[in-house]
């Protein structure tokens, strides 16, 4: 006997394992391509220590709305008509992983632990240095104010310690509007993608959108859309990221193509070539 629902929860399956899968692997082509040309020539430095930051904000979020007690208590106390997150174990599963990759692709600015070109002058700009401190900050008043008035969470208006919670998610949506930002501009300045992997972002889109259909779908089948204004992490990274994949994709294959249709090594040897000549 043919059940609807059952054939929906599954393709609802199946389209999370595919955005997880093209999200988790949109982290492997920069550091790939970074150890190709060993050289982090034309990426900056700014979104990967970003990254970092993010991600470790958003692995602390969802490990907390998936396990434990006292947070998912309180969120129930804070949404009564959807009382349990929507958040699942391929939103945490998907964080660690990005978190580790994020870690090495960081790493690989440090010339002692890769060898790689040695580039003068790779440090973050002096703007993202300050939200990156400043969202450290922030995190640590929110904590400091909950401990110094917060209650149990058995009514909405107690201060909580799922307020700190969702600073942190909220410290994961700075970053993810923030981050991209110094790259776009880099690629602008340059005229060029170079260094750069589009076939990053291209995973990215597709994650992105797999992912927002995803949390559309959960929130429909359940008859409640808190679950998107009480996820408001998942809903707004997809469509941030959508933007900025938009804007990476047409710098490729648009405004610089020319550049693009280089391969890495060539453009790498034309750039050190008046050098060596004039050495």
């Amino acid at each position: 006997m043919h059940c609807p629902g059952l054939h929906v929860s599954r393709e609802l399956q199946r389209l999370t394992l595919r955005s997880v899968l093209c999200w988790s692997l949109s982290f492997y082509p920069q550091p790939l391509l970074n150890y190709k040309r060993r050289s982090t020539l034309g990426l900056t430095v700014d979104f990967p220590m970003l990254n970092v930051l993010g991600f470790l904000c958003y692995t602390i979020s969802t490990a907390s709305f998936l396990y434990s007690p006292t947070i998912r208590r309180q969120y129930a106390v804070r949404h009564p008509l959807e009382p349990v997150p929507t958040v699942r174990f391929n939103d945490f599963a998907f964080a660690l992983h990005a978190l580790i990759l994020c870690i090495i692709i960081y790493s690989q600015f440090w010339h002692r632990l890769w060898s790689f070109e040695e580039l003068k002058g790779k440090r973050a700009s002096r703007i993202v240095q300050g939200i990156y401190w400043g969202s450290v900050a922030g995190l640590v008043v929110i904590a400091l104010i909950v401990l110094a008035r917060g209650g149990d969470g058995s009514t909405p208006e107690q201060w909580a310690a799922i307020d700190v919670i969702y600073a942190f998610s909220y410290v994961k949506l700075i970053v993810t509007v923030v981050k991209y930002i110094p790259q776009a501009w880099h690629n602008y300045k340059v005229k060029s993608t170079i260094g750069w992997s589009i076939h990053g972002m291209l995973l990215d889109f597709t994650g992105s959108i797999l992912s927002i259909a995803q949390l559309l779908i959960d929130s429909a089948l359940e008859s409640d859309w808190s679950g998107v204004t009480g996820n408001p992490v998942k809903f707004g990274l997809g469509n941030v990221s959508l933007m900025f994949d938009v804007i990476f994709i047409t710098q490729h294959y648009v405004l610089y193509r020319e550049r693009a249709d280089k391969t890495e090594d060539e453009s790498i040897d034309g750039e050190r070539r008046p050098l060596i000549d004039q050495a």
